[in-house]
């Protein structure tokens, strides 16, 4: 009992030192806007998968979802969301993987916030999946629809991927959007479509 009343103190204490400095940092500001400061200046970043010394798969091909693969932007198991899935490889081989293409193109624009020990010119390959069939395509010949009413794995708006323009536009004629080549996806249209980004 007397273990369990420290360690509720000691909880306690850790709680309102945490406030004082968010109020110390952030003076004036209501609790949410604190905490979204907050939460902006903090990135945990899931490791990339190794490459796999088994494989037979050249350095640039794209990879499986690894079952237990995490975004390095949000967290969440990009292994569960197929359609959405998309992927980095670096110069070593390793892979982070990405559950929608939001996240991907987040983390190539600030791939020193995210991972690290990687830089932009270690990337060699981007992929992200055909909405449609399922396969992957390089990131940079792809199009994606941008403003539709499907919502991404975060159950908010993303960017479905396809391998044609025809595809995207057919997409973006059912679900409304427009279609955005690879040049045109901007951090400035990702910014407002990623809560996990930070607004530096």
């Amino acid at each position: 009992m007397m273990r369990r009343t420290r360690w509720l103190l000691g909880f306690g204490v850790a709680v309102v030192a945490a406030g004082t400095v968010a109020y110390t940092l952030y003076p004036g500001k209501r609790s949410d806007a604190v905490l979204d400061a907050i939460s902006n200046e903090v990135c945990i970043v899931a490791p990339a998968t190794p490459p796999d010394p088994a494989s037979d798969l050249p350095l640039i091909a794209p990879r499986a979802v690894p079952a237990e693969a995490r975004c390095p932007v949000c967290g969440m198991y990009p292994a569960r969301y197929p359609r959405w899935a998309a992927q980095v490889i670096f110069q070593d081989g390793a892979t982070h993987f990405f559950d929608s293409p939001v996240d991907l193109f987040g983390f190539m624009n600030g791939v020193g916030r995210h991972s690290s020990p990687y830089t932009m010119k270690e990337a060699v390959a981007q992929f992200v999946t055909d909405f449609d069939s399922g396969e992957w395509v390089a990131a940079e010949t792809a199009f994606y629809v941008r403003g539709s009413d499907v919502l991404g794995p975060m159950r908010d708006a993303d960017l479905p991927a396809f391998g044609s323009r025809e595809s995207a536009a057919a997409f973006a004629r059912s679900h409304g959007g427009k279609v955005l080549a690879h040049a045109e996806v901007t951090p400035e249209v990702i910014r407002p479509l990623s809560r996990n980004l930070h607004r530096h």
